[in-house]
Order: C-alpha cells, then sequence, then structure tokens
C-alpha cells in the first residue's frame, strides 16, 4: 500500500474507533545498533538455540503487520505504524538473536532499501523518515528476512480502487480497467516487471551481509482466487477473484526472484488459505473493509494481515529454519 493510502486508512480507522486508539507507549530510547531482540507476546516459548546471531528485516507493510494499535517505534519511526506483534519481533524473540533490526514500514517499495522514506503524519501518527533499510545491514548480519513488491506493482491500491457499492450488473467490473490487447492483463504484466526489481535487492543484501541466510517472505492468501463476499466486502465478486489471482502471480514472481537471487522462499499462502478477508473474525487473518477486529481487539487497518496472520507469518518463517 503507498503511504498515502495506508495513512488514510489508518485515519478512517482511528476516526471508526471514535477516540479510543491508544498508541503503545514510547518506547526507551534507542541504544547504537545493533540492538537486542525485544520480547514477544504471549507465545513465550524458550528461545531456540543461537544458531543466528545478527537479524534484519526488511519490507513493507504486511512484514510490518501495520497496526493502530500497539504501534512500536522502537526500531522505526511510528509513521511506519510497526506493530508490537509483528512476524519479524516474533522471530528474533523466538531465536534469542543477540542483535535485531527491524526496518518495515508501511508504504515502502523496493527504493526505500536504498533511500529514506517519508512517511508522514495522519491523526496521531507523527511525521518520521526512516531512513534506507539497508543501512540496518552490516557485514556480520547472518538472517535477512525481505517481504517487499506489493507497493512497487500498486496491487493494493488498484484493489482499494474497485471498491463499489453497487452490485454486478449495476456497476461496471474494475478488473476491466486492467484488459491489455491480446486478452492480457496488465496488472500481471506490472507484477511481472518488478521481478528485476526484487532480484536487485537481493543483489544488494548479499554485497552487503554476504554471510546472511536470507529469506524472501511472500504475501498471505488474504483474497481467495475462486469466490467473493459481496457486499461483505464491497468490492464486486469477479473483482475480488481477479485480485485473489493477481495475488498469486505475485507470490508466484517472489518465489521466482528468491530462486535467481540466492534466497530462501518462505511460503505462508499456502498455509494460509481459508483465512481471507472474507470469513469471520477470528478465522479471518487479513482484515476487510470493516475496520475493527478482535486480533488485536479495536480498529484494524484494511487488507492488511491481524495479529493472527503475523503468528502464521512467524511460524512459517521459523519451520523454514527448522526453529
Amino acid at each position: 500500500m503507498n503511504p498515502r493510502l495506508l495513512l488514510a486508512a489508518l485515519a478512517l480507522t482511528t476516526t471508526v474507533a471514535t477516540g479510543a486508539a491508544t498508541f503503545a507507549a514510547p518506547a526507551t530510547p534507542a541504544e547504537a545498533a545493533p540492538r537486542t531482540a525485544r520480547a514477544v507476546p504471549a507465545e513465550s516459548a524458550a528461545p531456540a538455540k543461537h544458531r543466528f546471531h545478527e537479524y534484519v528485516a526488511l519490507g513493507d507493510s504486511w512484514s510490518a503487520n501495520v497496526t493502530v494499535l500497539g504501534i512500536d517505534h522502537t526500531y522505526a519511526p511510528v509513521g511506519c505504524a510497526q506493530s508490537s506483534w509483528n512476524y519479524p519481533k516474533q522471530v528474533a524473540a523466538r531465536l534469542g538473536v543477540k542483535a535485531f533490526r527491524d526496518a518495515t514500514c508501511g508504504g515502502a517499495t523496493t527504493a526505500e532499501m536504498t533511500k529514506p522514506q517519508e512517511v508522514g503524519s495522519a491523526l496521531l501518527l507523527t511525521q518520521g523518515v526512516n531512513p534506507p533499510q539497508f543501512d540496518r545491514l552490516t557485514p556480520t548480519t547472518d538472517l535477512v528476512t525481505l517481504g517487499i513488491g506489493g507497493n512497487d506493482a500498486e496491487l493494493v491500491s488498484a484493489v482499494l480502487g474497485c471498491i463499489s457499492p453497487l452490485p454486478a450488473p449495476l456497476a461496471d467490473a474494475c478488473r476491466t480497467r486492467f484488459a491489455a490487447p491480446g486478452g492480457k492483463d496488465l496488472m500481471s504484466q506490472r507484477i511481472a516487471a518488478v521481478k528485476p526489481r526484487i532480484t536487485s535487492v537481493l543483489a544488494g543484501i548479499h554485497q552487503r551481509s554476504p554471510r546472511a541466510t536470507v529469506l524472501v517472505v511472500d504475501y498471505l492468501a488474504g483474497v481467495a482466487a475462486d469466490r467473493g463476499c459481496y457486499p461483505t466486502v464491497p468490492i464486486q465478486d469477479q473483482d475480488l477473484t481477479w485480485f485473489g489471482a493477481r495475488l498469486k502471480d505475485l507470490n508466484g514472481m517472489l518465489a521466482s526472484a528468491a530462486a535467481e537471487g540466492g534466497a530462501r522462499f518462505v511460503d505462508t499462502y499456502r498455509g494460509s488459505v481459508g483465512h481471507d478477508i472474507c470469513k469471520p473474525d477470528g478465522t479471518r487473518w487479513v482484515e476487510g473493509l470493516v475496520p475493527m477486529s478482535s486480533n488485536p481487539p479495536g480498529p484494524a487497518v484494511p487488507f492488511h494481515p491481524n495479529r493472527l496472520g503475523a503468528d502464521h507469518q512467524a511460524a512459517t518463517v521459523l519451520a523454514e529454519l527448522g526453529s
């Protein structure tokens, strides 16, 4: 999600909460990097054997697990909306790493790996600038997770543009905007064009941290490719299933880029099927347009993983690492 849309979503959810939103207390002043991994929520299982020592998390809002409540600005500005329970923090705590740096930020693209990201402000979010995410990498970094690409393709921006107050056939399908001559799909082409950016990012990681195990983490099955749920989610079913198919395209591209870029691919999609935005609260792992959730309770960011989704992401990353 691009920064303006992310901030607008956060503004919407905070407004719906009618003033109930409160942010996490300010973190203690950051110490010089590298930082020690902080304890994570309730699953306080004993840390795994110290196999990795310096972990850096890179990525966008689905890796930051952006939130309205419980924002943690220990590692990035408040405007990045990193949750205190995002999967990088859970992984760092489970692995017991000595040094952990979480660069993930809502609205990030591959460009923000090497340039600063202005995260702006919206209601309770203060202004801030997230330094280039690659700044957190060092020659001694031995574990990197990367979750990026959706904003480069502008996929979430496209689906938000498909919100329709009218069902078919009273409104035209918005997916027709992406029709290309010869039956091709412009969004599929846009996704394919992002692949060189991902492989370039991976090359940059290997150059800066040659010892690192690098994991490319894909996107959860937030939308099904075979059904919609209009009007629960006010996007025509044919448009929502189109989005679900493009989400699979995006993950396929990431898997291919990981293979070519010398990284391991983490498939969070397969295990999250059946937990999409059309499912009821408590079953869905990605929130729909109704900006309230019970996981955690309170306002939620639309079209982003909730706490259950973050738990699945963390468990899948740890399984890939054998931890």
